[in-house]
């Protein structure tokens, strides 16, 4: 099987689970700027949220892009991711209007869960004959294990300084805006 229909079906979850995090936001019952200062935690946490949501949608396209061939197995994998971003709306108002160690924790594990499955997708496209382009462009993922490493080490972080957790969190989407060129490169040569 090609990858156009998982391809839609997922670029089409994503934007679902954005729209339910857009839902979220209640505007202020003032009509000044003044009124938006207790909505700063619940917009921070939204526009943190829609980052790492843009993040595994880029990074997303550009593996499917890279694949030639998907199987069950790469089926299966990817509605396991699509099920960890589709709880990235409930940890991000969970965030937003509680900021503290549980949140902030449960937030943690929904960032390295979905870090987990985009890797067991990733295992299992690259388990499917026919997608050597793939194997080529990728290498050994240094990123992507790293990312999961700075998770581990963020969790229990929340439960001493839900602050600096939050940025080690951060530091996994700062690192992952600059631009992956392995799968360009590779598909352009």
């Amino acid at each position: 099987m090609t990858t156009g229909r998982m391809e839609a079906f997922s670029d089409g979850v994503i934007a679902i689970i954005i729209t339910i995090m857009v839902l979220e936001l209640r505007p202020p019952h003032e009509a000044s700027l003044a009124g938006l200062r207790p909505l700063l935690p619940v917009l921070g946490s939204y526009v943190m949220s829609f980052i790492f949501l843009g993040i595994y949608w880029s990074n997303h396209h550009h593996l499917l892009h890279a694949t030639q061939h998907v199987d069950g197995r790469g089926l299966w994998a990817n509605l396991h991711l699509l099920f960890w971003l589709s709880l990235v709306p409930f940890v991000t108002a969970w965030l937003g209007e509680n900021f503290s160690q549980w949140p902030v924790a449960l937030y943690g594990v929904v960032l390295l869960s979905s870090a987990i499955a985009y890797t067991i997708l990733v295992l299992a496209l690259l388990a499917t004959p026919g997608n050597e382009l793939l194997a080529e462009a990728l290498g050994s993922d240094f990123k992507g294990k790293i990312s999961m490493a700075i998770y581990v080490v963020g969790i229990p972080v929340a439960f001493v300084k839900p602050w600096l957790a939050m940025l080690i969190y951060i530091s996994v989407a700062a690192m992952w805006l600059i631009p992956d060129r392995r799968i360009e490169r590779k598909i352009t040569d």
